[in-house]
């Protein structure tokens, strides 16, 4: 199994996870696909891919499928009950698990960033969209910070080893909130350099353990004293509960300019 994050756009990463067919015979699987020609580059020529996954409706994540189906017409494209996904072959929600190639995916119902947002754990990855980033999170379009709180927690109960896959490379952005917020965490500090020098080299700072992001990112870690404490000194005021604190961190994130 070898897994590749593929930029597009000017941050956003398609995930194409190859099977372990020897040489020029492996397929992938392709996540997020919001253009077609970085995946074509690296696929036209070999088999057919597995099948595509589609954590969410933006166009940034979904807006290459229609090319890629008229490459491949017989692909799968497996997505929410969304009728904002047109090119969808099978619906999912909750509970259900998808078989693609020879991996399983478990459908966990994630809502906050969009209403309909899905992600896709199997094979010791994540795919999580705009959900959970590295040291971030996403911005609350259609959802409640209830949801977004609920669903990152239920995303950080998953198995440490997990590796994280999500839509963006904002790591080093990221990071420099993060500080703001929890400037005495040390593996925070750690994860800062390491972000800072992959993206100097050009490499990825993606995929990430989960076990990284329960240590160092403070919207995973809202109910610590160091969180908490630093977002009461920023607001002046005392947070009444979880979902105050996390509403108020990601407004202070919104609003953050390094």
């Amino acid at each position: 199994m070898r897994l590749q994050p593929v930029p597009a756009f000017n941050d956003n990463y398609i995930w194409l996870l190859f099977d372990d067919a020897p040489g020029d015979a492996s397929r992938a699987l392709i996540v997020d696909p919001g253009q077609a020609a970085p995946v074509l580059d690296m696929l036209r020529d070999g088999p057919p891919p597995h099948g595509i996954l589609l954590t969410h409706h933006h166009n940034d994540h979904i807006g290459g499928v229609a090319e890629l189906l008229q490459c491949w017409p017989q692909l799968p494209v497996i997505a929410a009950h969304d009728a904002r996904i047109t090119t969808a072959t099978r619906r999912v929600v909750e509970g259900e698990r998808v078989d693609v190639g020879p991996w399983h995916f478990d459908i966990i119902e994630i809502p906050g960033h969009t209403s309909s947002h899905l992600a896709f754990h199997g094979a010791g990855l994540l795919f999580c969209g705009d959900t959970l980033f590295s040291l971030g999170c996403g911005r609350l379009f259609e959802g409640s910070p209830a949801q977004m709180l609920e669903s990152l927690r239920r995303l950080s109960t998953l198995p440490a080893e997990t590796k994280v896959c999500c839509g963006h490379e904002y790591t080093v952005a990221n990071a420099a909130f993060a500080l703001t917020v929890d400037p005495s965490n040390t593996a925070l500090r750690e994860r800062a350099v390491q972000a800072r020098v992959a993206r100097d080299a050009g490499h990825p700072t993606l995929p990430v353990a989960l076990a990284s992001e329960i240590d160092c990112n403070p919207f995973l870690r809202i109910n610590t004293l160091s969180v908490r404490t630093s977002l009461e000194h920023h607001l002046q005021r005392q947070l009444e509960n979880d979902v105050d604190a996390f509403a108020e961190l990601r407004h202070w994130k919104d609003d953050f300019r390094e």
